[in-house]
């Protein structure tokens, strides 16, 4: 649960400065000022972690996922699941070592 944020800080900048944090936190990727400040002040770091093999598998899992629903919405309208479409099935859902060869 997000503890209720009630508590009130003010502070002035020069327009460089807010420039200056406004480079730093679209750098991060952060889209919030507010965010990107308490965040600084209270850890003193933002990481932004570029992962392409993170997100190639995200999206693999997610495919794998959606096929895997196909295959049980057949099933469930069947009421059992055919042996032809095993292979399919086979097809459809790889096993996770397949799909991290293919990274």
């Amino acid at each position: 649960m997000t503890e209720h944020r009630d508590q009130q800080i003010h502070f002035r900048v020069s327009k460089v400065e807010l420039e200056r944090i406004r480079q730093k936190m679209e750098s991060c990727g952060i889209l919030s000022i507010g965010s990107y400040l308490r965040k600084m002040a209270l850890d003193g770091y933002c990481l932004n972690l570029d992962l392409p093999q993170l997100r190639r598998m995200a999206y693999l899992l997610q495919n794998c996922s959606n096929n895997l629903n196909q295959v049980a919405k057949r099933a469930n309208e069947s009421g059992q699941l055919q042996s032809s479409n095993d292979a399919q099935t086979t097809r459809l859902y790889p096993t996770p070592r397949v799909l991290l060869e293919g990274l």
